[in-house]
């Protein structure tokens, strides 16, 4: 029997082979066709979810069963209500003053990297966004959540093909090793990863020499300031920290406190049943969530603060949903101002905006730089300096940084991957989406011609034919069939997606137009290209031509 890192390598490079089939034939269907594909992923993503989230809390140990759920339903339905309209087909815009059409291709086949913490939405997240640029889909899970993620691959595969997607289109590594994931991302038919997971991972994946999408790990401060709405920051802080205890990247990490108003905070959450560490219960806790070298414990990672709190010698109420550590500073002697992945909760305070801007670039600095920070405060002046000064690309202000982060709360793009932008080493500053996983093609007419047509018309071409209708598209003149180009190039797509190659799915393969068989008929004249004659390429030049 093969050892596991080989077997992990070749069902890397076998799932890679078939996905890449799958799409060369997915990359001819209509946009109609697409859709019906994706939205079938979607729907039985959001059926599954409850099942799904069981999975992963089961596997993993992580978080809770309920909030993963909803996770699943948000990377599932919600993030669809974002991207349904989104054109990843043919023409996707025309710039009619520029004279250019911008056309949609599919980059490929996208090889995802999946977290244990959110195995199941994650990958569901990944693959939704990944079919709708009529992309192929591999995803690599982590090896502690292999179960639950292969499962919600599966449901949503196996929904794909029975709306007509090719075969092979999306699928998981049931092996994953490290050298079967670099197999992944290293392989001549990979065209572009996401990269979700640890740092170094994510490292790996801009070490592979293909593009990658990658997201940082999160530090995330919540400033209250002295004009806060204290009650809400404090319950959108609670409720961020309980949130399937504190496993995605974007939950509130730490919070400043604004001098003023400290009394009123740490009140508002001794109600909402927060618990202050004293200075001995700090440092066990310090002990016992990182090891010297400043790495998290993994195995406090997601869990209740009952439990937490044990493993670190000391007893809380049952019902608590957060630790708090006061904190004098941020920094390695610190280790509670890093990044927890867990209902902790450093606390620092700070007198006046300027301090409280300081703490947050220092918090952001040690762990989360250009990822996620929120202000609650209701001084418009201020606002505005934390969004144009802070080294964070998603500001949030007034709500819950773990939801709002992820566009749960506000209008933020929908996703389970958020950029942190060159500051965290990404080439991206927004949220992930099926957007960024298409090429644009642009079809560019001349504006600024070097050589004026004028000075090479013929004197025998009628003036009529010298210019150009104002009712033609973008006033580029006609396509060879006397079509508008946008008119031309939807039909030619509808033609090629009834032509999509049957041995893959020859059952399901959608058939939207009969397309005619050529003439047999011995009389043809002379053809240049698909189906342009002599007779069409010289009336597009007279028209080409002023």
């Amino acid at each position: 029997m093969a050892d596991k890192d080989l077997q992990s390598i070749q069902e890397a490079r076998d799932l890679v082979t078939k996905a890449k089939e799958a799409q060369l034939a997915f990359r001819k269907f209509t946009q109609e066709q697409v859709d019906s594909i994706v939205k079938a992923m979607v729907d039985a993503g959001f059926a599954a979810a409850e099942k799904l989230g069981k999975m992963a809390h089961e596997e993993t140990g992580f978080g809770k069963a309920a909030d993963k759920k909803k996770k699943n339903e948000f990377a599932t339905k919600r993030v669809w209500e974002s991207i349904k309209d989104l054109k990843t087909v043919g023409v996707v815009n025309e710039d009619k003053e520029k004279k250019i059409i911008e056309i949609a291709e599919p980059m490929g086949v996208v090889a995802a990297l999946i977290p244990s913490t959110n195995p199941t939405s994650t990958v569901m997240f990944k693959a939704i966004i990944s079919v709708k640029g009529r992309n192929g889909f591999v995803g690599s899970p982590h090896p502690r959540a292999v179960n639950s993620t292969h499962e919600a691959t599966k449901i949503i595969a196996k929904a794909a093909e029975s709306a007509g997607a090719p075969e092979g289109l999306v699928a998981c590594m049931s092996v994953p090793t490290i050298e079967g994931t670099n197999e992944l991302m290293k392989h001549k038919k990979t065209a572009v990863i996401l990269a979700t997971g640890s740092n170094p991972m994510v490292r790996a994946a801009y070490s592979s020499g293909k593009p990658a999408y990658g997201v940082g790990s999160g530090n995330v401060p919540a400033f209250i300031e002295r004009t806060a709405n204290v009650k809400k920051a404090v319950a959108d802080i609670v409720s961020g920290k309980m949130f399937d205890w504190g496993v995605l990247c974007s939950t509130e990490s730490g919070v400043i406190v604004d001098e003023p108003i400290k009394r009123m905070v740490v009140e508002e959450f001794k109600k909402r049943g927060a618990y202050f560490c004293s200075p001995e219960e700090k440092d066990r806790l310090s002990r016992t969530m990182f090891d010297p070298r400043g790495a998290i414990n993994p195995n406090i990672v997601g869990k209740p603060p009952v439990f937490i709190a044990q493993k670190a010698g000391f007893d809380v109420p049952g019902d608590t949903p957060c630790l708090i550590a006061e904190l004098p500073a941020v920094g390695r002697e610190y280790p509670l101002s890093r990044e927890k992945l867990s209902p902790v909760l450093s606390m620092f305070t700070v007198n006046g905006y300027r301090e409280g801007c300081e703490r947050s670039i220092e918090m952001l600095e040690f762990g989360g730089i250009g990822h996620t920070m929120v202000i609650h405060c209701t001084d418009p002046e201020i606002v505005l300096k934390f969004g144009l000064e802070k080294p964070a690309f998603r500001v949030l202000v007034n709500t819950q940084a773990a939801l709002g982060a992820v566009g749960y709360t506000n209008e933020l793009l929908p996703s389970m991957t958020l950029g942190p932008g060159t500051f965290g080493g990404s080439i991206i500053s927004e949220n992930v989406s099926a957007k960024h996983l298409i090429n644009i093609k642009r079809l560019a007419f001349e504006t600024r011609p070097i050589n004026p047509p004028e000075q090479f018309m013929e004197k025998t071409v009628p003036a009529k034919e010298r210019n150009f209708s104002k009712s033609t598209v973008i006033t580029v003149g006609h396509a060879p069939t006397g079509r508008s180009w946008l008119d031309e190039i939807d039909e030619r797509i509808r033609l090629k997606a009834s032509n999509v190659p049957t041995p893959l799915k020859p059952e399901k393969t959608p058939v939207m137009a009969e397309t005619k068989l050529p003439s047999t008929e011995p009389k043809k004249p002379a053809s240049y290209g698909t189906g342009i004659t002599e007779e069409q390429i010289d009336k597009i030049l007279k028209e080409f031509k002023k």
